[in-house]
């Protein structure tokens, strides 16, 4: 019943991103448009901008969510979420770099994936040899480091390239691109997270606890630090920095459904994550039409309240079974 609850509130979310924006459509003719009647006035601002757009945020939110909850299991700490191993301030950095000389959409989008990878080989490189702990300082140290660097870039370009830069660094789905293959994307991550979910749930009981069962720890710790960086990497690559989905969302379906059982976590929180996204950009396109405001920021003003609402009313949910 709550998977269907998520399923329905889905439909809500989408139907709502279909018809909401800067021009009014009613349902019956984005109805028409999705289902191919290319006859439809609502045909192109249906089918070229809002579906690649919502299916851009359902993808993004699910890798980011799906981020917190591998990062949530292996630290087991709440605060955990998937700009922990400084992935974000890498692939942030590399795209930066790229607007500052000019770089077209896909040397944008290059770069970014190109600072992603080498903030996770310089955490594993860093790190080896070290615990869980290591690992998480490490992430911390690095994140700041190239916040150094984000903030030296922004002082170099010139007022022409700010304004790209800071869209970038607030979140922005206008970066987003093949949208059908973001989403086939996360739902194979989704599924193969699912498949590991035994292991996170043994890991989330401590290391002592599943040392004591046989797990081998550090194969594991970096098998989810490469996962955790992959999913959040492709994830600022297409829509630049939102955080809190990944923090928030975990805690939200562990309260929800009453479990900290991965196997359950895991696909709810892409579901839940989703669906968290593409309601926050559902207000950016909306609440200043024409403008457009950066998903990011409204993400953030949406992931505040909802943290704090959960740690007064009900702490923040167990991580471990």
């Amino acid at each position: 019943m709550r998977f269907a609850a998520l399923l329905l509130l889905a439909g809500i979310v989408v139907g709502s991103s279909l018809v909401a924006g800067s021009t009014e459509i009613g349902m019956n003719d984005a109805l028409a448009a999705v289902l191919g009647n290319p006859a439809e006035p609502a045909h192109t601002v249906v089918m070229e901008l809002r579906v690649p757009r919502v299916l851009s945020a359902l993808a993004i939110g699910a890798l980011l969510a799906v981020a917190g909850t591998l990062l949530q299991a292996l630290f087991r700490n709440p605060l955990a979420d998937s700009y922990v191993l400084g992935v974000s301030g890498g692939s942030s950095l590399g795209a930066l770099l790229a607007l500052l000389v000019g770089g077209s959409l896909w040397l944008v989008q290059a770069s970014a994936a190109a600072g992603a990878v080498l903030a996770t080989l310089l955490v594993l490189a860093l790190a080896r040899g070290g615990g869980t702990v290591r690992v998480l300082l490490t992430g911390v140290v690095l994140a700041s480091a190239c916040g150094a660097l984000v903030t030296l870039v922004l002082v170099l370009a010139d007022n022409g390239q700010l304004r790209g830069m800071m869209f970038w660094l607030a979140g922005d789905l206008g970066w987003a691109a093949r949208p059908w293959t973001m989403a086939g994307g996360a739902l194979l991550a989704t599924a193969a997270v699912s498949l590991v979910a035994r292991p996170l749930d043994v890991l989330a009981t401590g290391e002592t606890t599943a040392q004591s069962l046989g797990l081998d720890l550090p194969r594991w710790r970096m098998i989810i630090v490469i996962l955790a960086g992959s999913l959040t990497a492709g994830a600022v690559i297409q829509g630049g920095t939102i955080g809190f989905v990944g923090m928030v969302v975990p805690h939200l379906v562990r309260l929800a459904f009453g479990t900290a059982v991965h196997r359950v976590v895991v696909p709810a929180a892409a579901l839940a994550g989703g669906i968290l996204l593409a309601a926050a950009d559902l207000v950016a396109r909306t609440v200043a039409a024409p403008r457009q405001l950066p998903v990011g920021a409204i993400m953030a003003l949406l992931g505040v309240p909802i943290f704090l609402a959960l740690l007064r009313r009900w702490g923040v949910a167990p991580i471990g079974q």
